[in-house]
């Protein structure tokens, strides 16, 4: 039975635990160093263009996601849809990975963000993140190609309304 998973917004109060997961080997392997990580999320906090959230299954906090307006950080992404939104997310909780959530979780959530109007939902995994790439693919996301990004290489992935 697929758990009910929620997405509510990140206020200051979730830092503590947001930092605690950046710190994670696990996190840390595709997120980078977590100060530098952690500034640029708590940072965030005040962004118009980034809505950030804290995913839960069944009221347990487990990760991460952040969606934003593409065109504020459209950093060789290309030409996309106007409305079209980025997403990145990491799963916190170390015994909540390799259990389906990764994919179940992004399903759910860009189901929602396509049903309030985005035409277009891209991500940028790193390419030897076999892991992501695979939830995204499973969650409805297509391969486009390989991008260069401020953090190196990555595969823009794309899932369209």
């Amino acid at each position: 039975m697929t758990p009910a998973y929620a997405f509510r917004e990140m206020t200051t109060a979730d830092l503590a635990l947001i930092g605690r997961w950046l710190a994670l080997p696990h996190v840390r392997e595709w997120w980078g160093d977590p100060s530098e990580q952690y500034a640029l999320v708590s940072g965030d906090l005040d962004e118009p263009a980034m809505d950030q959230f804290i995913v839960s299954a069944d009221g347990s906090d487990f990760g991460y996601i952040q969606c934003y307006d593409l065109t504020a950080w459209n950093e060789g992404f290309g030409a996309h849809p106007e409305g079209t939104r980025g997403i990145d997310l990491f799963i916190g909780e170390p015994d909540m990975i390799g259990r389906g959530h990764g994919s179940a979780l992004i399903r759910r959530f860009v189901s929602d963000r396509l049903g309030q109007g985005a035409p277009r939902i891209v991500t940028d995994p790193d390419p030897d993140n076999a892991r992501a790439v695979r939830a995204y693919e499973k969650a409805g996301f297509e391969k486009v190609r390989m991008i260069d990004t401020p953090d190196g290489p990555a595969l823009l992935m794309v899932c369209d309304a």
